[in-house]
């Protein structure tokens, strides 16, 4: 006994109204609700033949079936039709980026929010690895008479950023021709080459030795820090509105796992070189979340260092949609990375 068409069209019946309504699903219900063509007693057997090949679990007796995991990477893998974004719903993805904000830590919060908002589950954005970064640039903007922000550009468009002090005879101008004279000191190499640099450049302006002292010590910190991405989190509070996650014991492992940044960065890292990967139930890997899926999606900067942005729902989560949301969003931060002079601060 296999999979044929009739067996196909009751499944993605079954499993699209699953989705909708979280509620064991009866023949009468398909029968009802979707035109096939079929007596329920057909759907009924039809039910039992996938029952029995394991695309459909029944949680008690005489109730309906609901679909397994199995059920669900059919569904992804074979049944998954395109989806389309409502209108209006991309031009919102867009307009997050239209101003251009550029503290990149800001940008992967609103990304992670949005995509929360729009699919009402768990969002995680990660930001391109920071593996062996390049400084593209470096300036010193004056906020008070004796301080200035020191912002570092890498070609990841990761910025870190940090107050200076500095002597109050610097003025915006001379403040903007030391931050040239950095960025073409420092430009292309990685934070541990720039430390190296910064001696020879500290003695040839001794004039701002202490400001420059003061910058050699951020650009260390920073390296010690080591290349870990940015985490931005989105709509925890969504995954506890489902009925999935009104057991205690399963709200508590999400949480947990939503505190362990370190963990959930791992957890969401591209698995391979495919734009998309679909991790469903047993295949996330999680202990007690077996009725958890986990959706991602690449986005890539114009160095070409990829960064990920990803869905964590319950398994009858809406793919079709949430794959449409996640191409969309990883669009637009591509080509908001795109710009070789971009980030910039606005």
């Amino acid at each position: 006994m296999g999979m044929d068409e009739r067996k196909t069209r009751i499944l993605q019946a079954i499993i699209d109204d699953y989705i909708l309504t979280a509620v064991p699903v009866g023949s009468r219900t398909i029968s009802k609700k979707y035109d096939m063509g079929l007596s329920s007693a057909t759907i009924r057997n039809e039910m039992s033949d996938l029952e029995e090949l394991g695309y459909l679990d029944q949680p008690h007796v005489s109730a309906g079936r609901i679909p397994s995991a199995k059920a669900y990477r059919l569904y992804v893998d074979q049944l998954l039709r395109s989806g389309k974004l409502r209108t209006g719903e991309e031009q919102e993805i867009r307009s997050y980026f239209t101003g251009r904000v550029r503290q990149m830590e800001e940008v992967f919060d609103h990304a992670a929010q949005v995509l929360s908002t729009l699919t009402r589950y768990t969002a995680v954005v990660l930001s391109p690895s920071g593996a062996a970064m390049k400084i593209r640039n470096i300036q010193l903007v004056p906020v008070a008479a004796d301080r200035a922000l020191l912002v570092v550009v890498t070609d990841s468009g990761i910025v870190r950023d940090s107050v200076v002090e500095i002597p109050r005879a610097l003025d915006a101008d001379a403040l903007y021709t030391l931050s040239r004279a950095m960025t073409e000191a420092l430009s292309g190499c990685t934070l541990e080459e720039a430390l190296t640099r910064m001696p020879t450049l500290i003695g040839r302006m001794r004039e701002n030795a202490d400001v420059l002292l003061a910058v050699n010590s951020r650009i260390s910190e920073a390296a010690e820090r080591g290349p870990r991405s940015h985490v931005s989190i989105g709509g925890v509070s969504n995954m506890l509105a489902y009925p999935e996650y009104a057991d205690a014991e399963k709200a508590r492992s999400f949480l947990s796992l939503m505190e362990t940044r370190d963990r959930l960065a791992e957890l969401m890292s591209p698995q391979s070189d495919v734009a998309f990967t679909v991790r469903i139930g047993p295949e996330t890997g999680l202990k007690n979340m077996s009725d958890c899926s986990i959706v991602t999606a690449t986005y890539s900067t114009h160095s070409g260092r990829q960064g990920t942005i990803g869905i964590i729902g319950p398994t009858r989560m809406q793919y079709s949609r949430v794959l449409s949301i996640l191409q969309a969003m990883g669009s637009q931060l591509s080509e908001l990375f795109s710009d070789p002079d971009a980030p910039e601060r606005g």
